[in-house]
């Protein structure tokens, strides 16, 4: 069941699951990993349990891992990517090059022109 929350700090009209403190869109984009992890699991007809013993995991974690728990750790998620052939993917998550609000930002705390560097002798 999802339910209206309205936290003190600043987030307010985020959606939460009535269990979790877990956002809505980070829920939601948890289950869309796990149907793409199983679609390519599926693909590659390999049983979870096949899938489990490439990663050095256990079956209830793949389970976990494709109904879009957040149990299982981001290592597990990236172990279970590399048996796919899909770790490759990963790398354009958190790219600081695609990041524009970020570089808007810098470049707003960025100083207007920058002093010459003096150097210091050790004649005291």
């Amino acid at each position: 069941m999802w339910v209206r929350y309205y936290p003190l700090f600043g987030l307010e009209g985020n959606t939460l699951h009535k269990n979790s403190n877990t956002p809505r869109q980070v829920s939601d984009a948890l289950t869309a990993l796990g149907i793409n992890i199983r679609t390519a699991r599926v693909r590659r007809r390999l049983t979870q349990d096949e899938l489990a013993m490439k990663c050095d995991i256990t079956r209830k974690t793949v389970y976990a891992i494709e109904k879009g728990a957040q149990g299982p750790s981001i290592g597990s998620v990236l172990s279970v990517l590399w048996a796919l052939g899909l770790l490759d993917s990963v790398k354009a998550l958190a790219d600081p090059d695609a990041d524009e609000h970020g570089k808007i930002l810098e470049a707003a705390t960025r100083p207007e022109r920058v002093r010459a560097y003096k150097v210091l002798d050790n004649d005291f």
